[in-house]
């Protein structure tokens, strides 16, 4: 039984020697997981890093593949252009004498991926758990919310990773608790969803990453040394996240990216909300309809065509204190 002491998620972990975290929506995901990822090898354990990649992977050179779907991506990998968030990652984690090896798996539907995760799986010589992190709260949306934000690439990593049976644990930990409000998700239905996970003993807890430890502190850096690496194309989600980790509060800006958006940096986006995969998966009304994927853009016409059966959807709700 979880103690008070221990978020339940950090129990699920307690008796996992190998784990692999890897960011669920492409981008700087995986820089949301960072901070449980080095708490966790401060712990002794053993933790891959990885993550569904946006960057032009099939420009890269033949050796740094490991099988169709999965290259390993070393802070002197060579690519096209400068946005390459596992690089700038690989880099990072060197400069602090870090494992620095980060897996990038290419954007596809969910079999290939899960195919994908497999292959990495078995490179790794097997692990006890895997940890998927989404910058922001979408992939906690159920289907037949008003607003999903984007979907695409985390339902592709939820539908391949909850198909895993053979890893003992299969989590979700969101970290940056508003930060989807600009692509339209309403967090009241999050705080809904996560009330229903809780019902069904799928809900994990939540947690801060406070600045003052290393795990905040090594955070805080490597943020400001992707958005370094990255000048034109700086992560917003990360950026907002580090910002409230510093204590900044309201419109807080931080890169021209946004500067024609009011942002809302706040305490809660410095919080992991963490819940079980299986049963994530489980309370996705159109998860099972993504199963048979191949490409990505498959599973984006597949959630209209979800949609678009749905007698109404529901609607915004405003959080009332």
């Amino acid at each position: 039984m979880p103690s008070l002491l221990e978020p339940p998620l950090l129990t699920r972990l307690r008796e996992a020697g190998r784990i692999l975290v890897a960011g669920a929506g492409g981008g700087f995901d995986i820089y949301a997981g960072l901070p449980l990822a080095l708490a966790l090898r401060a712990e002794g354990k053993e933790v891959h890093l990885a993550n569904l990649s946006f960057a032009d992977l099939h420009g890269l050179g033949l050796d740094v593949w490991l099988d169709q779907g999965v290259a390993a991506i070393r802070p002197e990998t060579e690519a096209r252009g400068d946005y390459f968030p596992e690089r700038s990652l690989a880099r990072w984690l060197r400069l602090h004498g870090e494992p620095d090896t980060v897996w990038a798996l290419d954007r596809a539907g969910v079999q290939p991926l899960r195919e994908a995760y497999r292959a990495l799986i078995a490179h790794l010589g097997g692990v006890d758990a895997i940890v998927l992190v989404d910058g922001g709260t979408d992939i906690l949306m159920r289907g037949d919310e008003n607003g999903l934000g984007t979907p695409e690439e985390d339902m592709a990593s939820l539908g391949a990773v909850a198909g895993l049976d053979e890893v003992a644990q299969r989590l979700v930990v969101c970290l940056g608790f508003g930060v989807d409000a600009y692509h339209g998700v309403n967090h009241t239905l999050v705080l809904e969803n996560l009330a229903a996970l809780a019902r069904d003993g799928a809900y994990l807890g939540a947690f801060s990453v406070p600045q003052e430890t290393r795990a905040g502190a090594c955070y805080l850096d490597a943020v400001a040394h992707a958005q370094a690496e990255t000048p034109s194309h700086p992560s917003i989600v990360n950026g907002s996240i580090a910002a409230a980790l510093r204590g900044s509060f309201g419109d807080a800006q931080f890169t021209d990216r946004t500067r024609h958006s009011e942002l809302f940096v706040n305490p809660l986006m410095t919080l992991y909300f963490a819940v079980d995969a299986v049963g994530l998966a489980r309370r996705n009304l159109y998860l099972p309809l993504l199963e048979r994927t191949v490409l990505l853009r498959q599973i984006s016409t597949v959630i209209a065509e979800f949609r678009d059966s749905l007698p109404a959807l529901r609607p915004p709700r405003a959080f009332p204190h």
